[in-house]
């Protein structure tokens, strides 16, 4: 492919698309070939976007939230209306399934900006009265400035969108950048931002690396607050580099996440159930599935099953629409997933079904791209790296236990506490589990059913801080308390 045939991104700063000296290699997953140039700005660029942000924060935050919310909600129909467009490009940019981005992607990416632009009209503030000493307080919650906001390449505009919105839903005005390997639907939303409304500086979007474009975001003294999606190894970085100057942050990081199957389960909804959380978008969701403890008496039951199940997840070319998975995002991270799968061997597990055991298919465009079928191992022992680190790929482990108060201290030990799933009939047990388990969700006979205006995040390495409608808020705004004598 000749250069001028490459999709050539640009950064938008203060309302105008401008281009960067310097060029990153994006690859398409399902193919392994350069099909996209992507900025690699540094301190300059994001110089440029904090001082754009800067001059549009007095105007956009002294607009009322009935304003910016018919603004958001434009963005919102906007995107709609260009939804089979923003699909092909995440699938390319990200390796997914057409059907995963049609799905979820590109509908909760417009759906996000729907939820903030009607939450924001209706946080109430707290209000006492002193009346012996003839004081009245209240509270008020103000904008906090510039946002910096860093999204992951798993669920791209997804996420990027699940900070954007309530930053400036509340009347901040932001500088995002998204993760250099996909960055093309943030590219693409930018391209609507004038016509739904938002004035200039009020979202700026600057592409690069987490090293030169992130480190000069998450360490400039004009930026008071970070809103980060990504590896625990990562925040530690950023928890370093903005120490310096106060900021609020909010990162929402890694899991290990548990599934909890007890004797009684539903186990036809409970085995559909877990290959979609283990399995889901390649494994690519801080959510998914990774160790899975079955009731002794049904784990052969549940073992051969699940196995089989797994074997009809069709993996392949993200086009097809009869396909559950896509590629991984990378050469690299696909080479490290099936690392994990050499360990287990090294170790003396079993691979039941996947890499290494079942024939990976592919059409022959997409033979270099970075595929690996749903591989599910038993006779992990707990302290393995299987079991404690995340692989976030098509991987999961399936263990038995015998006791409840077993299980739940085995699935509380890993350093992360994302999420954790709970399989039983008995009502009793699944409130009495779920309080002790050591994660920020906690869901039963289900997975992934979300309200927004309940809080996200986790516990211990998964992440500091909640997101969701009222969390969000209270985030992305500072609390002042005003006394009234009178």
């Amino acid at each position: 492919m000749s250069k001028d045939k490459y999709l050539v991104l640009e950064n938008y700063i203060g309302g105008k698309f401008v281009p960067c000296s310097k060029l990153i290699d994006s690859f398409n997953p399902s193919t392994g070939e350069v099909y996209c140039k992507v900025p690699d700005s540094g301190s300059e660029e994001v110089d440029a976007a904090v001082r754009a942000a800067t001059e549009a924060f007095p105007d956009w935050s002294a607009k009322s939230p009935a304003e910016r919310s018919k603004v958001l909600n434009k963005l919102a129909d906007l995107i709609e209306a260009k939804l089979d467009e923003f699909v092909q490009a995440e699938s390319k940019d990200q390796g997914k399934t057409i059907t995963f981005a049609r799905n979820v992607d590109i509908p909760r990416s417009a759906y996000n900006f729907r939820f903030f632009a009607s939450s924001v009209l209706h946080h109430t503030n707290d209000c006492s009265q002193m009346d012996h000493m003839g004081c009245l307080n209240y509270t008020v919650r103000c904008p906090v400035g510039v946002a910096g906001l860093i999204s992951p390449w798993n669920l791209p505009l997804y996420l990027l969108t699940w900070k954007i919105a309530p930053a400036v839903a509340a009347g901040n005005t932001v500088v995002a950048k998204p993760s250099e390997m996909t960055s093309v639907t943030a590219w693409m939303m930018c391209q609507l931002l004038e016509e739904a409304g938002f004035p200039p500086g009020v979202i700026n979007i600057v592409f690069g690396t987490g090293p030169r474009a992130g480190d000069a975001l998450v360490s400039h003294p004009d930026v008071p607050l970070i809103s980060f999606t990504g590896s625990t190894a990562t925040a530690r970085l950023i928890t370093e580099r903005s120490a310096p100057y106060c900021k609020k942050l909010s990162l929402e990081l890694g899991g290990k996440n548990p599934a909890i199957i007890f004797a009684d389960a539903d186990m036809e909804q409970c085995i559909s159930t877990t290959v979609r959380s283990s399995f889901s978008n390649q494994g690519e969701i801080c959510l998914c599935t990774s160790r899975i403890f079955v009731e002794r008496s049904v784990y052969p039951e549940f073992l051969a099953r699940f196995v089989e199940a797994a074997r009809r997840w069709k993996t392949g070319a993200p086009s097809d629409l009869s396909n559950d998975n896509g590629a991984l995002i990378s050469k690299e991270h696909l080479q490290k997933v099936k690392g994990y799968v050499s360990l287990a061997l090294e170790e003396g597990a079993q691979v039941h079904c996947g890499e290494g055991v079942d024939k990976l298919i592919l059409p022959q465009q997409n033979a270099g791209g970075y595929f690996m079928l749903p591989t599910i191992i038993s006779g992990v022992k707990d302290s393995s790296a299987l079991m404690q680190e995340e692989i976030f790929g098509p991987v999961t482990c399936v263990t038995p236990f015998d006791e409840e108060e077993e299980v739940i201290s085995r699935a509380n030990g890993v350093r992360y506490g994302l999420s954790a799933t709970v399989w039983s009939r008995d009502v009793g047990r699944v409130h009495r589990v779920a309080r002790k388990l050591q994660a920020g969700l906690v869901w039963t006979n289900c997975w992934l059913v979300r309200d927004l205006n309940l809080p996200f995040g986790g516990m211990k390495n998964s992440g500091i801080g909640r997101e969701g409608g009222k969390d969000s808020y209270h985030f992305f705004t500072e609390v002042k308390s005003i006394t009234i004598k009178h």
